[in-house]
């Protein structure tokens, strides 16, 4: 594994824009040299960038470079942009808080909104707390269903940044 010392030596990170590049000239490479963003975009929108044959997920790699420490848990982007890595953007935290922080609905949700579902002519409203869905009312739209699923979503979910 690349020693942290060594990551420190070749990689800068830029708090304010969230950007990481590169210290050093590679050798063997004409796309890394002192100033050029390290990394691309992997199939999942995250900022990846690969170091000695290891590939590092640009926000845990900004914590480190930042902190001098490697994040103990999971590693949020507040506004749900995953290729965002600020430093005021990132926050590290549970599995619980980083799922807390879903922004939209799956592709597969029949209604297109966060938390509601159709049932019959009307709509569900529901939230998952601690691992338990709770009843939120039925609506006449999956607008009304909606409001009411954020409205809970911001008092229960401490990583809900909606």
């Amino acid at each position: 594994m690349t020693s942290e010392t060594h990551l420190s030596d070749l990689l800068a990170y830029e708090p304010e824009t969230g950007i990481i590049t590169w210290k050093v000239t590679r050798p063997g490479s004409k796309k890394i040299a002192p100033g050029v963003v390290a990394g691309c975009l992997n199939g999942n929108g995250y900022v990846v960038i690969r170091v000695n044959g290891l590939l590092y997920l640009g926000h845990r790699l900004a914590v480190f470079l930042h902190t001098g420490k490697w994040p103990d848990g999971k590693v949020d982007h507040r506004n749900g942009v995953k290729n965002d890595n600020k430093w005021l953007n990132l926050r590290v935290g549970t599995q619980k808080l980083n799922a807390q922080n879903v922004r939209t609905a799956s592709k597969n949700s029949s209604t297109g909104f966060l938390g509601v579902y159709p049932s019959g002519k009307r709509f569900v409203a529901q939230i998952g707390i601690d691992g338990r869905p709770k009843f939120l009312g039925r609506f006449n739209t999956p607008e009304e269903a909606h409001q009411r699923y954020l409205e809970e979503k911001r008092k229960q979910h401490e990583g809900c940044t909606l």
